[in-house]
């Protein structure tokens, strides 16, 4: 994620003017900046689905009666739910506006 993400970023630019016409850009003139950001956006997905599986699992094994680990575990669920946010309304497409 990490490295795609700044293949991305050299080329993105984050004006809200513009900002949907880069990522535009990367997908058509940018070389094999379609892979890239399919790779990073699956990624994410990906991402996601171990979180939960791993959620599910200490859910199954009772890891809750741990109480501060379990609570450090869920503001950490928190805090990458927001920066997923914040990545899926980069772009400025209309699924940004509009959900």
């Amino acid at each position: 994620q990490i490295i795609t993400g700044l293949f991305l970023a050299m080329h993105y630019t984050s004006d809200t003017m513009t900002a949907f016409s880069s990522v535009t850009h990367i997908c058509r003139d940018v070389n094999y900046g379609w892979l890239i950001r399919y790779m990073h956006a699956n990624g994410a997905s990906m991402f996601f689905i171990c979180l939960f599986l791993h959620v599910g699992r200490g859910l199954y094994y009772g890891s809750y009666t741990f109480m501060e680990t379990w609570n450090i575990g869920v503001l950490l669920l928190f805090a990458v739910m927001a920066t997923a946010f914040m990545g899926y309304v980069l772009p400025w497409g209309q699924m940004s506006f509009w959900g």
